[in-house]
């Protein structure tokens, strides 16, 4: 989310000019609407002459520059954006123009130069307001975590518990060591501990890329580790809180010590954002509700929390295993939301229960087609065969064919219009291993689930002929795996 920068932006030249304009009885703040389409904007009562425009830039308050943004046109009483000057930004379309009227107004004040008593007035009265809306600023920056600073971004964090870490804090630095995978991230606010149970926070993000065997990370006591407990001696911190994948150990070749610079705002930032982000990410409620928000049911997750001797639930460190029901098409979304939730350096393997199906289609056309044509049609049985297993929805069969008015995958094949005739040369089918163990989650064979009419293995003639059905157990998704190399076309 992009956080505004500015309550309200009031330099104190713009506040000048405009209490002037006003003390002359001047339009003041005139409201106008930028269009890209449109060159000239009519101000709303006849002008003798414009003081300034202001507005949007780049995201940023702008004073416009006469004769180089802009001009005034008093044939039209309007004001004429330039061709090379700026304009406003279209997300930030208003603009504002102060103006003196034709008339003179009703003020008799008229001297604004240097040094009357009127700009005298004007520019004491400025300052003072250019410092309170300095002051309205700040205070409502200092509401946000990534634009308070010093003592307002302490009260800002307080709210997580987290106060600035001083000197009085132990610093040292711990070397971590890969296991052979790709690159690995250290996320800044990972927690170390020793074996008496002394905690650490890394100071800042280290990345481990390929190749590189190991690094070495800053690391500063944690939280109620305050001086002289933080303090420990060389090859003590050696082990991480949560585990991350891919590290195999670390250790801190130097003792820790004392003296070290005050936290930084940034520091402190970046470390408060990892707390907030820790409280939901990569808690088993937290993947649950992600895979569930994707579209997924049924969803079974196995973590290393779970205890060592439950070896149907246990994983290794840092590595958790999700088990869904899910609609294919919805697989990839799955995916890509729990791994947006997950914590860095937790790895997440997603295991769906799928039967795919894979049939070798012989179709007799109803007429010669060119080859284009030829490529048409086996592309058309594939989109129809697809939609057709893919409607069929989770522990529904998928039948051969069916009495009209329902249909089996020849049905769908014969029903399209360049078709005259069609046989299932052959049929494969895997399904996901769902048993606990080292073959979880890999395919295998699964020719039983076909059957024919009285419930036992299909024969291949049965298969030719469309009398059969591939059983689908509770749970699972029958996925069509087809492509066009699978369909032979004959010609009449």
């Amino acid at each position: 989310m992009d956080l505004p920068t500015d309550l309200i932006v009031r330099p104190y030249n713009e506040i000048v000019d405009d209490v002037l304009v006003a003390m002359m009885g001047g339009v003041v703040n005139e409201e106008l609407l930028f269009d890209v389409r449109e060159a000239a904007y009519p101000l709303a009562q006849p002008a003798r002459d414009v003081r300034g425009l202001t507005g949007m830039v780049d995201k940023q308050h702008y004073t416009f520059q006469p004769n180089v943004d802009w001009k005034f046109d008093p044939s039209q009483n309007a004001v004429v954006f330039l061709e090379r000057g700026k304009r406003p930004d279209q997300d930030f379309p208003v603009f504002y123009v102060d103006y003196f009227q034709q008339n003179g107004g009703d003020s008799p004040l008229t001297d604004i130069n240097v040094g009357s008593v009127t700009r005298t007035l004007a520019e004491a009265m400025s300052r003072e307001l250019a410092v309170l809306y300095r002051q309205v600023n700040l205070a409502y920056q200092s509401g946000f975590i990534d634009l308070a600073t010093g003592q307002s971004l302490d009260f800002v964090v307080s709210i997580l518990g987290i106060q600035r870490k001083t000197g009085d804090y132990a610093q040292g630095t711990v070397t971590v060591f890969r296991a052979p995978a790709g690159n690995i991230t250290i996320p800044q606010g990972t927690k170390l501990t020793t074996a008496t149970a002394i905690v650490f926070e890394t100071i800042s993000e280290r990345t481990l890329q390929r190749g590189q065997v190991r690094i070495d990370v800053p690391v500063r006591a944690a939280e109620g580790f305050k001086g002289p407990p933080g303090k420990v001696d060389a090859n003590t911190i050696t082990s991480i809180i949560i585990p991350i994948e891919g590290i195999d150990r670390l250790t801190n070749f130097d003792p820790t010590v004392f003296g070290g610079p005050n936290e930084s705002d940034a520091d402190l930032r970046a470390r408060a954002k990892a707390v907030l982000r820790g409280l939901g990410q990569c808690t088993v409620d937290a993947l649950q509700l992600a895979a569930g928000e994707a579209g997924a049911a049924n969803v079974e997750i196995m973590d290393p929390l779970v205890p060592i001797d439950d070896a149907t639930k246990h994983t290794t460190p840092g590595k958790v295993v999700m088990i869904v029901e899910v609609e294919p098409l919805r697989f990839e979304n799955v995916v890509s939301l729990v791994n947006e939730r997950r914590a860095a350096g937790i790895s997440v393997q997603f295991i769906a229960r799928y039967v795919f199906i894979h049939p070798r289609i012989a179709i007799l056309l109803r007429r010669k087609l060119t080859p284009a044509g030829q490529d048409q049609v086996k592309q058309d049985v594939i989109t129809a065969l697809t939609n057709f297993v893919s409607g069929l929805g989770s522990g529904n069969p998928v039948p051969g064919t069916k009495p009209p008015p329902d249909k089996g995958l020849l049905d769908v094949i014969k029903g399209l219009d360049d078709v005259q005739g069609a046989a299932i040369a052959d049929l494969l089918v895997w399904k996901t291993v769902m048993d606990q163990g080292a073959q979880l989650g890999q395919l295998q064979a699964a020719r039983e689930l076909i059957v024919g009419p009285d419930g036992t293995p299909a024969t291949d003639d049965q298969i030719a002929a469309g009398a059969f059905q591939v059983t689908i157990e509770a749970k699972f998704w029958p996925v069509l795996e087809m492509e066009p190399a699978d369909i032979q076309l004959t010609e009449p």
